[in-house]
């Protein structure tokens, strides 16, 4: 035996595993394995011998073959047991021990025991199914074990490991629902189920926190515990859609591990004692967690990797059974001869590099995109002074019973609540009005049964859409319960019902179409390389949201659009949109400026002054001025004579949509709401980007929308519009009327509502002036409040710009180093390469040293290149919590792959985009900046003034580039350009235009191209860019400040000289210090 030093004596490697495990087809080993043992074999020093399946299952283990090492490892139907007692009685080098096999089976034996971090988990056991536990609380939005609280979304794991059915259910302001991951049918692995809201109760489960991953997770592979390859693939959790190249195998990406992962792998290996493993990482917010250990497992289709793994098995088995024999790695591979070189196909759709019609010096970095959200129904208000008890009892039920405090109602539990508590005090019948105090009560049960029409709509409540607020109003005195004095007893309450706004199947199609375009045309040279650019990690994205759910939704859209994912937003929403209504909501910042200009707008339209219409052949004044410079620039001249017009037309469309209601609302006393209206179930149409066939046949409006609620849309614009009694026009209704008219136009054309087309000319005129105004009746109020509305977002824009600087500025001096020493360590590649495919314990510790040195920017050449590095850390991003994912150059096939490109995706509502768009091109007006050109050409800027309107899914683009051939420290090293989409600015009127025609039959309008802000040619280099824009951002100090990833102190702690050099190299300790200055 090789053991005892015969020479000539090969030593035997037994392969004792079911057949199914290790056969392909005709051969006797799968891919994988025919290749690792082939490559052992022609080392000469192994003969291989496989026990096959009746040896196994039928002969005894005194006649099994006799080997000195073994490779056994349990699949179903293999006899555990059996091989233990064969491993007990010969004693063969087991490479994967067997006894802990048995704990690989059962999801209950916890990592956290052995230091390796896990997501945060929790057990429910149960003896028989459907067993009550009283320590087991399932309420609509989380589950509670033993009084932890997993909130949705969480994952639910049967604790066999064995049963792959692991659910995962998201929470009802997400849409609702569950998917199911299963191991992979076809091209499917997982599966959603938008009507299953309960967590299933016929088992024991592991409840998990949801790990968001930004759609990608990582598989790792160990051989022994010094050697780990790791590979990245799309998730499962987004669409389910298994990514398959064109052999038909699924796509994976290999990437390299960070310091700690390197640990965890190690001590993965270890814990389980089995030295080929498989887990699954996961990888959130710069930290990382092992969720699953697979037991043996091999990557499939890497040539590097089975060379890998041959020679670290070959030095394991000769470490083990011939110590005397040197394992050191020949210099030529003794099947490089034979073997083909690993193909540069396969792993990736065609893309190579970022190179466009920018020369091929210059290379694109960073796309920042601002986009509005897609089509929506009409924006809706209903508000209603309530004193019945019941509402008033509601009111206390969910605000702590403080009598003065407001309570906002939005989860479908309190919404059902308020509907049991409407369905009870809408009365039956419809009294004729007599007197005032007859009218006010037939208008106060009008408005009820309105918010129970509301709450009724769609069958269900999805949580997203509607929500309504109490606040309160009067309050008494009344005795307290006990007799113990006195309390505070609200009396009468307002009511706001808001809902409506909804994303309409046009907006997702909107949206996802614009995501298909972006990823075809905003990265020079990628195209559908763009997904392979996101797979392997080189692209760093990040989608952030503002709270309202069209806008949520229209992110998810795009991005399935943009990174070509299939099935319901649902998922999409939830694994890779980041909300942040600080940055992309609210107008409250400017709400005193804004009152200001629509009070101003009011006097200028009322008073009949001639205004500029934004349609006249001219842009300069007489005085040689722009226009735009005028106050209430692209108002009509008539715009005061054009109010009583869209006084009539308002009320001429009313009383026709009065008439349907009527119509629907004596069939609906007659018979039950869904006998006459199918139900519109929100939650299923969120995947659907066509429209509702059935619906329109049977002459019902589009979408949810009934008659009823159609009619208290137009019933609330003629009130609102003029107040007849006052004789006053009120101008803010403008915007929503024009939105009615555009919706109907789309939407419920089918309904003929004749002067419908002849209401949205008139209203089409006045709010085009109307609307650009409200946000700054000249430049300088625009600007001021443009300032105001978008002063984070903008310095988020700014840090989102540096920190790619400063990470190209790293990257530019890493290759220079790695140039200047690469003569020398060419010579030593050659004597070494073959000799290191592990690392021994002390040198991953330094070599994890060597990882984070790479993160290194020196401070000097940081300070060089920009006055403002100290706070140029992205701290909304939390730059330190984004795990720094690289692409594994020897499989890259793609240039310059040490760089990434970062793109940043917000969306939001029409007061950012008019508020960013007005910054950008007023921003030169600024007393600090005066004398400055404008960021925006003077053409373009013409072309704003004509611009109509900002419309659904219009967008704002900056996208930063390169040129490596300039000097570091030049200003023109990186370069901006700018350009915006008017969005989906057409006409429903729109006759001349066949393609828009045709959309229109689906609902639809196109999305006009982007156009320039500069002129072709022009240069705006990003340090202009900066000077121009940081008076009017967010500095960065005030972001909130990042806090220091827990995740990374697991494996740091354990060596000190490591945690040394941190302090002056890692990032967020760097910024801790300054933070404390």
């Amino acid at each position: 035996m090789g053991e005892n030093g015969d020479v000539g004596k090969k030593i035997t490697v037994g392969v004792c595993v079911m057949e199914k495990k290790v056969k392909s087809g005709p051969e006797m080993f799968s891919a994988p394995m025919k290749q690792i043992l082939d490559r052992l074999q022609a080392f000469g020093e192994f003969e291989i011998i496989h026990f096959g399946d009746k040896v196994i299952l039928e002969d005894p283990i005194e006649s099994w073959p006799i080997c000195d090492c073994l490779i056994a490892f349990y699949s179903n139907g293999y006899p555990l047991k059996k091989a233990e007692a064969y491993a007990a009685l010969r004693k063969p080098f087991l490479v994967n021990e067997l006894e802990p096999q048995h704990l690989l089976h059962d999801r209950r034996e916890r990592l956290e025991m052995h230091g390796i971090p896990v997501p945060r988990y929790a057990f429910v056991t149960r003896d028989v199914p459907y067993e009550e536990l009283d320590y087991f609380v399932e309420e609509e939005d989380f589950v509670e074990v033993n009084n932890e609280r997993f909130w949705k979304p969480f994952v639910e794991k049967p604790v066999h490991g064995d049963d792959h059915r692991i659910m995962i259910y998201y929470p009802s302001s997400a849409g609702g629902g569950m998917k199911e991951l299963f191991r992979k049918v076809g091209n499917r692995s997982s599966e959603f189920h938008p009507e299953v809201r309960r967590v299933r109760r016929e088992g024991s489960y592991i409840y998990e926190e949801f790990m968001p991953t930004g759609g990608t997770d990582v598989k790792v592979y160990t051989v022994g515990p010094e050697y780990a390859h790791a590979e990245a693939r799309k998730s499962p959790v987004v669409d389910g859609v298994v990514m398959r190249n064109p052999d038909g195998k699924e796509v994976r990406y290999p990437v390299l591990l960070t310091p700690m992962e390197k640990q965890m792998s190690r001590e993965v290996c270890i814990a389980f004692r089995q030295a080929v493993c498989g887990f699954d990482l996961l990888r959130c917010e710069g930290r990382s967690y092992v969720c699953d250990v697979n037991g043996w497992s091999f990557v499939k289709n890497s040539y590097k990797y089975y060379d890998d793994a041959a020679c670290v098995l070959r030095k394991m088995f000769l470490d083990a059974k011939a110590p005397h024999l040197s394992s050191a790695i020949p210099p030529t591979l003794p099947w490089k001869t034979n073997e083909p070189s690993q193909s540069s196909e396969g792993l990736t759709r065609q893309g190579s590099g970022i190179i466009g019609t920018f020369g091929q010096s210059e290379e694109l970095r960073c796309v920042i995109a601002i986009i509005r959200h897609g089509d929506r129904t009409p924006k809706q208000k209903v508000k209603l002074k309530v004193t019945e008890e019941k509402l008033l009892n509601l009111m206390l039920k969910y605000n702590g019973g403080r009598p003065r405090s407001e309570t906002k109602l939005k989860s479908a539990v309190q919404l059902q609540d308020l509907l049991d508590a409407t369905r009870m005090l809408v009365p039956r019948t419809r009294p004729g009005r007599e007197s005032d105090s007859e009218a006010e009560d037939f208008e106060h049960a009008e408005k009820l049964r309105q918010v129970k029409a509301v709450l009724e709509e769609g069958g269900h409540f999805s949580g997203i859409y509607r929500k309504v607020q109490l606040k309160p109003l009067k309050w008494v005195k009344v005795a307290k319960p006990n007799g113990e004095g006195e309390e505070e007893r609200p009396v009468e309450a307002l009511m706001v019902l808001k809902y409506g706004g909804v994303l309409t199947h046009a907006g997702r199609k909107q949206a996802e179409e614009l995501g298909r375009y972006f990823r075809n045309n905003m990265y020079p040279g990628e195209g559908t390389g763009l997904l392979r650019l996101h797979s392997t990690y080189r692209h760093d994205l990040k989608i952030y949201s503002s709270d309202e759910g069209r806008v949520q939704m229209s992110a998810a859209a795009f991005a399935k659009g943009l990174l070509d994912l299939e099935g319901q937003l649902t998922p999409i929403l939830v694994s890779l949109v980041s909300k942040d209504s600080s940055m992309l909501d609210g107008l409250e910042n400017a709400s005193v400026e804004i009152k200001e200009a629509k009070e101003r707008l009011n006097e200028i339209i009322t008073s009949g002054a001639k205004t500029v219409h934004s349609n006249g052949s001219p842009t300069v004044n007489s005085n040689g001025s722009p226009l735009w410079m005028m106050d209430g620039a692209g108002l009509p001249s008539y715009a005061f004579d054009l109010l009583p017009k869209l006084v009539e037309l308002t009320k001429k469309v009313t009383e026709q949509v009065r008439l349907l209601a009527k119509d629907e609302d004596e069939e609906l006393t007659e018979s039950s709401a869904y006998d006459v209206i199918p139900p519109y179930d929100q939650a299923k149409a969120l995947g659907k980007t066509n429209i509702d066939v059935d619906r329109i046949a049977a002459g019902l409006p589009c979408g949810s929308e009934g008659f009823l609620l159609m009619y208290a849309r137009w019933r609330k614009l003629e009130r609102d519009l003029y107040n007849e009694r006052k004789v006053r026009f009120d101008i803010t209704q403008i915007p929503d009327v024009y939105d009615s008219c555009k919706y109907d136009l789309l939407h419920n054309a089918h309904l003929n509502l004749e002067g419908l087309d002849e209401l949205f000319k008139v209203a089409q005129l006045l709010a085009d002036g109307v609307i650009p105004n409200e946000y700054g009746i000249n430049p300088k109020q625009k600007l001021k409040i443009g300032s105001k509305i978008a002063r984070r977002l903008l310095g988020k824009i700014l840090i989102d710009l540096r920190n790619t600087r400063e990470e190209a500025i790293s990257v530019t001096e890493l290759k220079s180093n790695h140039d200047q020493n690469s003569d020398l360590a060419s010579e030593k590649d050659d004597a070494e390469c073959h000799s290191k495919f592990y690392i021994k314990s002390d040198d991953m510790k330094r070599s994890s040293t060597n990882d984070i040195l790479k993160v290194k920017v020196k401070n000097d050449d940081v300070r060089r290149s920009s006055t403002t590095s100290e706070i140029s850390m992205d701290q909304e991003d939390e730059e330190e919590k984004e795990t720094k994912y690289r692409l594994d150059p020897k499989y890259a096939n793609v240039k310059t792959p040490e760089r990434h490109v970062r793109t940043r995706l917000y969306f939001t509502s029409e007061s950012h985009i008019h508020s960013l768009m007005n910054v950008l091109r007023y921003c030169n007006l600024d007393e600090s900046l005066q004398g400055e050109d404008s960021l925006v050409c003077h053409s373009a800027l013409e072309r704003l003034y004509r611009t109509k309107e900002l419309d659904y899914m219009s967008y704002i683009v900056l996208r930063m580039f390169e040129n490596i051939e300039v000097p570091l420290e030049d200003p023109k090293r990186y370069r901006i350009e700018m350009t915006f989409s008017r969005g989906a600015d057409l006409s429903p009127l729109e006759k001349t235009d066949s393609e828009a025609a045709s959309l229109h039959q689906e609902h639809t309008l196109p999305i006009m191209g982007p156009e320039r802000l500069q002129e072709v040619g022009s240069y705006l280099t990003l340090e202009k860019m900066e000077k121009m824009i940081r008076p009017f951002a967010m500095p960065a100090e005030d972001f909130p400040p990042p806090s220091t990833p827990a995740g990374f102190s697991g494996y740091f702690s354990k060596s000190a000289a490591v945690l040394e050099r941190l302090v002056n190299l890692w990032p967020f300790l760097k910024h801790g210090n300054s933070n404390g200055k």
